[in-house]
């Protein structure tokens, strides 16, 4: 039987638009665990913050889980995809409305044990 050398982590449905959010992912994407800590404690973005938690997520996940050991994890795949998208309108001039749209995204963060 093969050994499970991954563990993962979402958020789903954040307030953060998943184009912010990429933009900090590719910070990380391949890093170890403790370069990944540091890049997004220092990180001055909304999405850094809830990037930061699920990143601590997995990797409990992992130790707890699977028994990997912190000192061995990479960030090995970690992506934003589209969440449900909140439709609001502004008021504007001659009694139109213009749309603002809230969007929201899903946070996938997968850490993995390199020997």
């Amino acid at each position: 039987m093969a050994e499970i050398t991954s563990a993962k982590a979402m958020a789903r449905t954040v307030r953060v638009s998943p184009r912010k959010t990429r933009l900090v992912l590719d910070t990380i994407r391949g890093k170890n665990v403790a370069d990944a800590i540091a890049i997004l404690t220092f990180t001055p973005n909304k999405a850094a913050g809830i990037i930061l938690s699920v990143l601590n997520s997995a990797i409990a996940n992992a130790e707890n889980n699977f028994g990997l050991e912190k000192a061995n994890l990479v960030v090995s795949e970690c992506f934003a995809n589209e969440g449900p998208t909140m439709k609001r309108f502004r008021p504007r001039a001659k009694g139109s409305a213009s749309p603002i749209n809230k969007r929201t995204s899903h946070i996938t963060v997968v850490v993995s044990e390199v020997n």
